[in-house]
């Protein structure tokens, strides 16, 4: 261990941790007095570096003892970091060629070393801002989230080690009570960290705190997010937590991490996919309507969620005799009742899914973050319109979800908004 006690790490300091530490330091050659380290963090809550030596990189993420976009008037917890480690490392257990490997975490500095995911790997959400497409891009986060969540659901443990494993991933409060505050709550009542492309959306905002069908509906949501350990989610699975190319699709920063309700991942992919095809036309502009490349998102959120689905159900066949306990095979014995207890299991999941999204596109509007598809647009005009129509889909959807039987419905629901 480089350091007794924690302190934040710069440029320098971080030279000398690495020497400290012959699990970072024989990955980058042998003159360690000429890396080159950059910070990259653009998030709302850590730093990043990447170090690059003379045979080798990787990537050191410290998570702060605040929210670093707000700054030290938001405490939080530093433990973070470790609940992302091991949630790394669990969610590559299952899905290695989708997640990057953890060479060394330091919970006194609160530090990982990981891969260095290195380019043309780009952040999602800019490529989708570009208006690049990639061809893999359902094919492999429907490989990531059916098998994260399979595998670690009672679909697969005995409730014995589900216990255990809920039981590890409930220190992780903090973090929960975070998303719990800027998802569930804040955007449903006046509070200093909303904020939204005033005045353009003044009387939208106001609207959202006013409609009571909304808020009952928020409440049921929340309650899922609060009560239901059904697997270990990402917690946090926007196109922000994704890196691509068009061959690789790589996740990233799972610090959320919590057992919690599945709908709760798939819906943050599917509804940061839709806040991205709203955002298109604030994108266009004379030599690219990006109409061809609004199709392709619709595609692509359908591919996934069929996709998904398809996935998720094969490992349940294939593993129904195994050592799962939510469905025992000696009481789901027959091909007619497992049908049954699937096709209830995922309407369920598709309506939660749903619900989620929608709540996670409403915060991303009116709440304290937003997302960089609508905040890069810089006509504010244009930009509100884009957010505008988001929004009501987005409201649509939390108070309605229960209407829509398939994909194909919600497509077309996207669609519809003018």
């Amino acid at each position: 261990m480089a350091f007794s006690e924690f302190r934040p790490l710069n440029e320098k300091s971080l030279v000398e941790y690495i020497k400290s530490v012959p699990s970072l330091s024989s990955k980058l050659g042998s003159n360690l007095d000429e890396l080159t380290i950059k910070e990259v963090g653009d998030g709302n809550l850590n730093f990043v570096f990447i170090v690059i030596g003379s045979s080798g990189s990787f990537v050191i993420k410290q998570a702060l003892p605040y929210i670093r976009c707000i700054g030290e008037s938001w405490p939080m917890t530093k433990e973070r970091a470790y609940f992302e480690a091991i949630a790394l490392k669990e969610e590559g257990r299952w899905c290695p060629d989708h997640v990057p490997e953890v060479y060394h975490f330091d919970r006194t500095m609160s530090l990982i070393g990981m891969r260095y995911l290195e380019p043309p790997h780009i952040i999602l959400r800019k490529g989708l801002i570009a208006g690049v497409e990639y061809p893999l891009l359902a094919e492999h986060i429907s490989d990531f989230i059916s098998k994260t969540i399979f595998y670690t659901s009672l679909l697969y443990r005995t409730t014995t080690e589900h216990k255990s494993a809920v039981a590890e991933f409930c220190g992780n409060v903090e973090l929960c009570r975070l998303t719990e505050q800027v998802v569930f709550s804040d955007p449903y009542k006046v509070s200093e960290y909303n904020h939204w492309t005033s005045p353009h959306l003044d009387l939208d905002a106001e609207a959202v705190r006013n409609d009571n069908a909304l808020k009952a509906e928020i409440a049921e949501l929340k309650s899922k997010f609060c009560e239901r350990s059904q697997a270990l989610i990402h917690g946090d699975l926007h196109t922000g937590s994704v890196m691509v190319t068009r061959e690789s699709t790589q996740v990233i920063d799972p610090e959320f991490a919590f057992y919690g309700p599945i709908g709760f991942d798939v819906g943050a992919f599917l509804g940061n996919l839709i806040l991205a095809y709203f955002a298109q036309d604030g994108h266009a502009d004379a030599e690219n309507d990006r109409k061809k490349y609004k199709e392709w998102i619709l595609r692509t959120i359908e591919d996934t969620w069929n996709l998904f689905q398809k996935k998720f159900i094969a490992l349940w066949d294939k593993l129904k005799d195994g050592p799962g306990e939510a469905y025992l095979p000696a009481i789901y014995n027959n091909p007619e009742l497992q049908q049954l207890v699937q096709n209830k299991y995922f309407e369920e999941l598709f309506h939660d899914s749903l619900g989620f999204g929608a709540a996670k596109m409403i915060r991303r509007i009116v709440g304290v973050a937003h997302v960089e598809d609508f905040e890069s647009i810089a006509d504010a005009s244009k930009r509100a319109s884009c957010e505008r129509r988001a929004l009501e889909l987005a409201k649509l959807l939390l108070k309605e979800r229960r209407k829509f039987q398939n994909i194909a419905e919600i497509v077309s629901a996207v669609r519809k908004v003018q």
